[in-house]
């Protein structure tokens, strides 16, 4: 799928975003934007205001860390219905719950890569059947 000149920006810039997460094996970022070029919100994947971000394992950091589009919907400070989410990964089906949940009406993101299907099959086929299923419009990017 081609995006327009401020879609592409706004992936961008979710990219960039996702720069700010301290996490060593995934960075994720989400861009929440309200009509045309109005940015509404960012976040990016890490543990909440406050908490230690240097964690023993990975099991206590799987346990502490928001998701980034957890932390772009809770920064918000103005209703998200009718917003387009950009993320740089595929919302898990939490997040695409609370994307849903939230008001967002559109949500962008590149194609998962084969490895990123094998290993979160379960949650990305979920995603996309919740998405289907409440009329969320998907922009898959190539």
């Amino acid at each position: 799928m081609s995006l327009d000149k401020w879609d592409k920006r706004f992936l961008d810039l979710a990219r960039h975003i996702a720069t700010w997460s301290k996490d060593q094996s995934t960075q994720v970022g989400c861009v929440i934007v309200k009509g045309k070029n109005k940015v509404v919100s960012l976040g990016y994947n890490g543990p909440p205001a406050g908490v230690n971000d240097e964690f023993r394992d990975r099991a206590q950091k799987l346990l502490r860390t928001l998701h980034a589009e957890d932390n772009a919907i809770l920064s918000a400070k103005e209703a998200l219905d009718g917003c387009t989410a950009f993320v740089t990964h595929a919302p898990c089906s939490n997040c695409t719950a609370r994307l849903i949940q939230s008001g967002i009406i559109r949500v962008v993101f590149p194609q998962p890569d084969t490895e990123f299907i094998q290993r979160w099959y379960d949650s990305y086929t979920e995603s996309l059947a919740m998405f289907n299923e409440v009329g969320v419009k998907l922009e898959v990017v190539l």
